[in-house]
């Protein structure tokens, strides 16, 4: 018996949303937050291309909570730990993710945990959540040690290369054996260029919002449909497949086939494959990116790669690490480097919403129905909260500082009910692929090499992340 059906969309035509849009904030019966409400295509660009600056900025203005209009409407901001807390956990209810800006996603994900809101959410979420045991997890580190190491075999001394398409060819390996059961040398994985449909996908969303309205033929919104297509098309053969034979594996999609609730609700074919479609773009650029992030600080600050070898040199007896040691903090160093990674990059840089009713925060009013954001990647860099927030210091993450982060300071992977449920096996995916690297091999940025970011919808190297591999 399938679960809940998820809401349906007040409206999926771009013109009736912008449309509904103006409605809804001229129907506001309180006022926005103070802010820059007024047209601007330059502030839309600028928000754009380098949205956090911006941020930054509206926030050292006007405080935790701003207006700002990005195109045709007003979006409130609300940054730092307690505005955090306040939308993700202590008035969660009150907001929405489904009918927020990046609403375009279901086109892709479907109606995956990414993408809808309670009651559907958190009944899909209890029977997804056995899959993502600390267990199941750790049973997936020998698929995620033996493709790195295979994929590090084909690195030479001397050799320039793009740690971050280096990343994602990789990801993508573990995710189809991890997470699908498909072997990447075999003939279901060779019809498909999985993460170059992704990055056809999601290259919509890097486009500019004027063309997110067109949807006709060799627009950007066609291109996402037809990379869909093709996704879906390997995506229900392999739920298909699993089907008719009865075969099980240690693969998240063996497990959700049979998975049920508490009072016996299983998921239908579609609710896997949309499931399965979120976990499979979770994964795509947040691995990569944070792998590609790490690397390029470490190459900045060569004495913390000295501290990553020596604890591997200290705590590690073969060079290989467990399950265990990757999974309990033991090894220190690594762990501090991941946290600031995280916290200088959170890959899920925004987390929008819409409001359900009308709210005060800080002593500022909200409408009802208005896009409401907080921002991991401002709130990270607000420099009332972390000292010097632009410098990468692991340290901020020893035990006895950590303790004294504020609660919703740090929410890399969200917060409350909808915190990342794959964040365990990104973070042992990122730990795994690190600490294989380092200890074969020392990176080097060019250096005429200037980072630039590309934000929509995940934080990534726009330019890649070249770098020369050194043998150790």
């Amino acid at each position: 018996m399938p679960i809940l059906e998820p809401p349906r969309l007040r409206h999926e035509n771009p013109f009736r949303i912008l449309t509904q849009d103006l409605v809804d904030e001229r129907a506001a019966t309180v006022p926005y937050p103070p802010g820059d409400t007024g047209f601007s295509l330059a502030r839309t660009k600028r928000f754009i291309e380098e949205p956090l600056p911006l941020l930054l900025e509206g926030y050292e203005r006007y405080g935790p909570i701003f207006t700002m209009r990005v195109l045709h409407s007003n979006v409130v901001f609300m940054l730092g730990p307690a505005a955090n807390h306040y939308i993700t956990v202590s008035h969660a209810n009150n907001f929405l993710w489904r009918e927020s800006h990046f609403r375009d996603l279901i086109s892709v994900l479907g109606d995956g945990l990414l993408t809808t809101d309670d009651p559907y959410h958190k009944r899909s979420r209890q029977i997804m959540l056995p899959a993502f045991h600390r267990e199941r997890i750790a049973a997936s580190l020998e698929v995620m040690s033996t493709e790195t190491e295979r994929a590090l075999e084909q690195w030479r001394d001397g050799e320039r290369i793009d740690l971050y398409a280096w990343t994602r060819k990789l990801a993508t390996r573990v995710a189809m054996r991890a997470l699908f059961g498909i072997e990447p040398d075999g003939p279901a994985a060779r019809e498909i260029d999985a993460a170059a449909m992704f990055e056809q996908a999601l290259g919509f969303f890097s486009s500019g919002p004027e063309f997110r309205f067109i949807r006709t033929p060799g627009t950007p919104w066609a291109r996402l449909r037809d990379a869909t297509r093709k996704l879906n098309k390997m995506l229900y053969g392999e739920i298909g497949a699993k089907r008719a034979s009865g075969e099980r594996g240690e693969d998240v999609l063996s497990l959700l086939l049979d998975a049920q609730s508490e009072d016996g609700e299983q998921l239908s074919d579609g609710q896997i494959r949309d499931e399965m479609m979120t976990l499979l773009f979770a994964g795509h650029d947040t691995t990569t990116s944070t792998v590609a992030f790490m690397f390029y600080e470490l190459a900045k600050a060569p004495h913390l790669a000295e501290q990553l070898r020596a604890e591997q040199d200290t705590l590690l007896k073969d060079g290989t690490p467990n399950a265990q040691q990757l999974m309990s903090g033991e090894l220190c160093q690594l762990e501090m480097v991941l946290e600031e990674t995280l916290r200088k990059y959170p890959p899920a840089w925004i987390g929008p919403r819409k409001s359900v009713e009308a709210f005060e925060f800080e002593g500022r009013s909200v409408p009802a129905n208005a896009y409401v954001n907080y921002s991991s990647w401002a709130s990270h860099h607000l420099p009332d909260v972390w000292a010097e927030p632009e410098a990468f210091r692991p340290e901020r993450f020893a035990p006895e500082a950590r303790a004294q982060i504020a609660k919703g300071a740090y929410i890399p992977f969200g917060g409350g009910s909808r915190t990342c449920i794959g964040m365990r096996f990104g973070q042992l995916e990122v730990r795994t692929i690190a600490t294989l690297i380092a200890r074969y091999f020392t990176l080097e940025l060019p250096r005429d090499f200037k980072l630039s970011y590309r934000q929509m919808p995940t934080i990534s190297p726009r330019e890649g992340m070249p770098m020369t591999v050194h043998s150790n």
